[in-house]
C-alpha cells in the first residue's frame, strides 16, 4: 500500500512525513516536538475552516514561527488534532514562508470528556477509526492532500481507560502497523499512561512507537518505568514565565533525575505553546516558542550538561521518536 512506501527498518532511510511531503529524518535538524498553532475550543459539532480567516491566522502566528527560525529551530510538530483546530492548509503556507518544517497530525482527541471527538467515533469499530486514519496518511487530509507524520490520540487523565478510549489506542495501534506513524497521546497520568503501553503491547508494538505527552503531570518513578520500556518521556510544557506557572526548575530537576537513570536518551521536550484562538480578538494571547532557548538550554549547561546532550534532547531524540517506521 502507499502508506508503507516510507516505512523502513533501516535507519539511513528512516523518513519524516511533513506538510510538503517526505524528508529524511535526519534532515529534521533542531525540533520542537509539541507546539500549536491554531486551537478551537468551540467542540467537534461546531468547528471547521469556516470559523477562521486562515490569511489574518498565517499573518498573525509567522512572527513567531520567523522568531523560533532565528533561535536555530528547523521542525514543528503541531500537535492540534482534527475536530480542535487541525488545518493543513495554514501550516503548509507557515512552513512555506518561514522555511521550518512542520509536521501535522491524524487521529482524535478523546480528554475533557470527548467533547472534541466527533461522533461516529462512539458508534464505529477500532478498525474503522483506524481505516480513517491510514487513508488520511495515504492520501491526504480533507482532500488537501497533505499527510500526517504522526498520530495524535488523548485520553482521560487519570483512572483506568473507557471503553471508548481503550478503542482509540487500539485504532493506533492498528494505524501504526500499517503505517509506522509513532502514537503521541496526550495522557496526563501514570494509569492511563501505563494501561496505554500496556494495550501497544498486547497488539506486539514496542512501547518506542508511543510518546506519553505531558509526561511532566506523571510522576518520575513511571517515568522511569516506560522510559526503561523504551517509551518516550514528552515533558513538553516548558514556560519561564514565572507569573504564569513558569517551571525552569521543576524542568532542571526532571531532566537531570531522568539523566540520571539512564535515560536521557528517552526524553523529549517543548512549550505546548501558541495559539490562535478563533474566539478572540486577533487570536487571543500567544505565546511564543523560544523559552527554551533562551532560559532551559542555557541552565542545563550551567549545571553539567553539555552539548552533546542538548543535541540528544532537541535533535536525535526527536529523529528517533518520529521517523516512520514499524517498532
Amino acid at each position: 500500500m502507499l502508506g508503507n512506501q516510507h516505512v523502513s527498518e533501516d535507519a539511513d532511510q528512516v523518513q519524516i512525513m511533513t506538510v510538503n511531503g517526505p524528508v529524511s529524518a535526519s534532515e529534521m535538524g533542531t525540533t520542537l516536538i509539541h507546539e500549536h498553532v491554531l486551537v478551537d475550543w468551540i467542540g467537534a459539532d461546531s468547528t471547521g475552516y469556516h470559523r477562521w480567516d486562515r490569511e489574518e491566522v498565517v499573518e498573525r502566528v509567522l512572527p513567531f514561527f520567523e522568531e523560533a527560525r532565528e533561535r536555530g529551530v528547523q521542525t514543528i510538530l503541531e500537535c492540534t488534532p482534527a475536530y480542535l483546530g487541525r488545518d493543513p492548509y495554514i501550516l503548509q503556507e507557515l512552513s512555506r514562508r518561514s522555511g521550518i518544517q512542520v509536521l501535522t497530525n491524524t487521529g482524535y482527541y478523546g480528554a475533557v470528556e470527548n467533547q472534541f471527538m466527533p461522533a461516529h467515533a462512539r458508534e464505529e469499530s477500532a478498525e474503522d477509526l483506524a481505516g480513517r486514519w491510514i487513508t488520511e496518511y495515504e492520501e491526504g487530509i480533507d482532500g488537501s492532500g497533505i499527510r500526517p507524520g504522526f498520530m495524535k490520540i488523548s485520553v482521560k487523565g487519570e483512572g483506568p481507560l473507557s471503553d471508548l478510549h481503550q478503542k482509540i489506542v487500539r485504532a493506533a495501534a492498528r494505524t501504526h502497523l500499517e503505517t509506522g506513524l509513532t502514537i503521541v497521546s496526550h495522557t496526563t497520568g501514570d494509569e492511563p499512561a501505563l494501561a496505554q503501553v500496556e494495550l501497544l503491547e498486547r497488539a506486539g508494538i514496542s512501547p518506542s512507537a508511543f510518546v506519553w505527552t505531558h509526561a511532566q503531570a506523571g510522576t518520575l518513578e513511571t517515568q522511569i518505568e516506560i522510559g526503561k520500556k523504551g517509551g518516550w518521556i514528552s515533558l513538553d510544557n516548558f514556560n519561564y514565565n514565572p507569573d504564569d506557572g513558569g517551571n525552569l526548575e521543576w524542568f532542571l530537576g526532571r531532566i537531570t533525575e531522568l539523566d540520571k537513570a539512564g535515560l536521557l536518551h528517552r526524553v523529549l521536550i517543548s512549550h505546548d505553546a501558541g495559539y490562535f484562538n478563533p474566539d478572540e480578538p486577533n487570536g487571543g494571547d500567544f505565546r511564543s516558542y523560544t523559552d527554551l532557548f533562551e532560559h532551559l538550554l542555557p541552565a542545563l549547561l550551567e549545571n553539567g550538561f553539555t552539548d552533546d546532550d542538548i543535541d540528544r534532547l532537541l535533535v536525535q531524540n526527536p529523529q528517533e521518536a518520529y521517523g516512520i517506521q514499524r517498532r
